[in-house]
């Protein structure tokens, strides 16, 4: 199986939200976290739960229970929508369904 593209959803002002969460964590955090998405692309799915609305959660087993929401788009690609923690995990998921909305919306109207 070919690796999947692994890439962060970005605003319409260029923004990269996911991108701004990991640089916040520590650097123990973000090798967790970069594993994970490592994981993720070479297609191990063994933490991942859907959420609903065409996104999914990949939960992180490590401090305070990081989670990251991405949706995929096709067979090769991933988009990394939001990142946080079980403590904000309903927050979370509603902004990462909003973000895969708006990301399937400028899709449509590139084509």
């Amino acid at each position: 199986m070919a690796e999947i593209a692994v890439r962060s959803f970005v605003e319409a002002t260029g923004r990269v939200p996911f991108q701004l969460w990991l640089d916040a964590l520590d650097r123990h955090a973000q090798a967790k976290i970069d594993i994970a998405l490592y994981r993720l692309a070479q297609g191990n799915r063994s933490h991942v739960k859907g959420v609903g609305g065409g996104v999914a959660e990949l939960k992180v087993d490590f401090g305070p229970g990081y989670r990251i929401y991405f949706g995929q788009d096709g067979d090769v690609l991933i988009i990394l929508l939001a990142g946080g923690t079980k403590k904000r995990q309903s927050e979370d998921i509603m902004t990462a369904k909003a973000r895969w909305t708006e990301y399937k919306a400028r899709k449509l109207h590139r084509k």
